[in-house]
């Protein structure tokens, strides 16, 4: 069966969408308010875009017509913090996903606590196993109080039970534990099934192009 998203309503592109791009990373952002009050949520539709300059794309739509306030902090401000979300905090994560009144605290609410971070002002999260700094770079606004945010990563936090090499920048990534976002509502799964799979062998192949840089 094919669909013409021209022909749908948003609600039923989304499922569709949803159903089938995963799993997505989830961007477990802290921002604040011009008056400094702290606010945590979760987004999945969040990836990295870019590596050099190193640029993620976060997707904020509406609640209830309004901007969310994840974005009329990062609006105001211009700077947030994306964390990682790790299996072991996925309660967590899941609770500051709930729709608090704008002065409240999701993270203490979660019983998370905070640190501060190297070049923004939003703090991280100190039990998230890592975290990107983030300023905005350009805000597209896809639709009325839905907003596309690029921004670019101007550092990050990694453990240090999960570096392998700090000199070649070489990360467990299996370590951290990493949840994904799966299809319609409280799909989750974890990314701890891997497989190892080597580009194709094609030395002296005319009509492939040697390999320019990383994917």
């Amino acid at each position: 069966m094919n669909f013409d998203f021209t022909e749908l309503a948003s609600a039923d592109a989304f499922k569709l969408l949803s159903s089938v791009v995963v799993p997505r990373p989830i961007a477990w952002v802290v921002s604040l308010s011009a008056e400094g009050c702290l606010n945590a949520a979760p987004f999945s539709f969040f990836n990295v875009v870019s590596s050099d300059p190193p640029i993620v794309a976060l997707g904020i739509g509406p609640r209830n017509g309004q901007l969310k306030d994840t974005s009329r902090n990062i609006l105001a401000t211009r700077e947030f913090v994306v964390n990682v979300a790790s299996a072991a905090l996925a309660q967590q994560m899941n609770h500051t996903s709930l729709d608090y009144i704008a002065d409240v605290d999701e993270l203490a609410r979660a019983g998370l606590t905070t640190e501060p971070s190297l070049r923004v002002r939003p703090p991280r999260i100190a039990q998230s196993p890592a975290a990107l700094e983030c300023t905005v770079w350009q805000v597209l606004e896809a639709a009325p109080q839905r907003v596309i945010v690029l921004a670019r990563v101007v550092a990050m936090y990694l453990r240090d039970q999960a570096i392998l090499d700090h000199r070649r920048f070489h990360v467990d990534t299996p370590s951290l534990e990493l949840l994904g976002r799966m299809h319609g509502a409280g799909w989750y799964t974890r990314t701890s099934e891997l497989f190892q799979m080597p580009a194709p062998d094609a030395a002296g192949d005319p009509t492939v192009r040697p390999a320019q840089g990383h994917r």
